[in-house]
């Protein structure tokens, strides 16, 4: 063997007991000490589920419309010879006001030849009831064997006598449309109500069904409320006999006929942006649910708007509100803040190891900062008031505070008027107990 292959030789050998070595140092060195790091419990606030039963207050909102609007037209033809200086757009007129006078001068004379036409009618009538009296004296002193009817009434003159009657008949009828006719001249308010708009003036003449102006009643002001139809079990809706259609014609809507509040009739509260607020009763639903939004309206009706015979603060037509309607009492509901759900409902509960347990919980469907449990939380269970996206369940946590699930809507309610400034309102669902 050479030496330059010795060499060759040595080198390998050296390096593969270099390996050798090696392997034999690491699978032959000590196990690392493992290390457990222990992670820290969550601190978690938690709520005592504790049933409770609550009204649910469903929110709306609308623009308030006037109970009673009219246009008011002219009923005969002729010339404006005076206004009253109360028709004006936003005055308060009483019913039977006068609002404007038109020229009359032909109507009394169409009320005169009818007048005259009438007593000569009369006179006739009479001279008639002379002569058919005399004709049936001169018929019973000779009396006839054989006699027809209609002979008998020739003789008594009861076709002369029925034609008076009849021409009397027609003379008082063309009477009573002259006297309707004059009457109407005088344009007059039908109830207490507010011009909206005037839309004559002086000396302009007026067409049968020409336009007047444009009045609405103030007695009663009336919102309509859409409601969302997964929201229409929560609320004691109006039977259809329960509302303002009455049996009775009322032609003066300043005739309160319906202001008792049916037992079944739930009451809202109207608030604008500032504050301001109005009880309010629905009277009555639409009945049909809009095809595109599935929605039903609601009327609520406010007494006395314009504040007239109390001391409430004025609503005026056209202003918009927000509405709280009172709905049924629902029992044995579980109140929790609506920020700690999780998708799909869910939420973490706080078994007795102290350790998060995942639960599908079902609930009315309400907007707002609560949610109300129906099922899926039992009483006396702690509810986490917070979502924790990465927790995981088993999970450990540690309790910082409990409070019963009862005490959160007043607890948010005395935060909310602590921070909120009077000017803004919050719209959203809210129970009352």
């Amino acid at each position: 063997m050479s030496t330059k292959t010795k060499q060759i030789f040595g080198v390998l050998l050296i390096i593969a007991i270099g390996i050798v070595i090696a392997a034999a140092l690491y699978w032959l060195r000590p196990a690392p000490e493992q290390v457990h790091i222990q992670q820290a419990p969550l601190l978690v606030d938690v709520a005592v589920a504790t049933e409770q039963s609550l009204r649910i207050h469903v929110r709306s909102q609308g623009s308030v419309q006037a109970r009673t609007a009219t246009n008011l037209v002219s009923e005969v033809a002729g010339k404006v010879v005076s206004l009253a200086d109360g028709f004006e757009a936003g005055a308060l007129v009483q019913k039977g006001d006068v609002l404007l006078q038109i020229d009359n001068r032909n109507y009394q004379a169409q009320l005169k030849r009818a007048e005259a036409a009438v007593a000569t009618a009369e006179s006739n009538l009479s001279q008639e009831q002379g002569r058919s009296a005399v004709a049936k004296n001169d018929y019973e002193k000779y009396p006839r064997s054989k006699v027809t009817s209609s002979a008998k009434a020739l003789a008594l003159r009861h076709p002369q006598l029925a034609e008076a009657q009849a021409n009397l008949d027609a003379a008082q009828a063309d009477l009573y449309s002259a006297q309707t006719d004059l009457a109407r001249t005088t344009i007059r308010a039908p109830y207490r109500a507010i011009i909206r708009s005037r839309n004559v003036d002086l000396g302009q003449y007026l067409t049968v069904g020409g336009q007047v102006g444009e009045l609405f009643s103030v007695d009663r002001a009336e919102v309509r409320l859409p409601i969302a139809d997964s929201k229409l079990d929560y609320l004691n809706l109006p039977a259809l006999s329960d509302g303002s259609a009455q049996n009775n014609v009322n032609d003066d809507p300043d005739k309160n006929t319906d202001n008792t509040v049916n037992k079944n009739q739930s009451t809202a509260t109207l608030s604008d942006e500032q504050g301001r607020q109005w009880r309010a009763t629905i009277v009555r639903s639409e009945a049909v649910l809009d095809e595109r939004s599935r929605v039903l309206f609601l009327v609520a009706r406010v007494e006395d708007p314009y504040s007239l015979n109390s001391d409430t603060p004025l609503l005026r037509v056209g202003s918009f509100v927000n509405a709280s309607i009172e709905g049924r009492l629902f029992e044995n509901l579980i109140v929790v803040p609506r920020h700690i759900l999780r998708t799909g409902n869910k939420l973490w509960v706080v078994d007795s190891q102290d350790q998060l347990q995942n639960r599908s919980v079902s609930m009315l469907k309400t907007d707002g900062d609560f949610v109300y449990i129906t099922d899926g939380v039992q009483a006396g269970e702690r509810i986490a008031l917070a979502a924790l996206p990465s927790a995981i369940a088993g999970s450990k946590v540690r309790i910082h505070s409990e409070t019963p699930s009862t005490e959160l809507i007043a607890n948010n309610k005395r935060k909310a008027k602590n921070q909120q400034d009077p000017r803004n309102n919050d719209h959203r669902d809210t129970p009352s107990r």
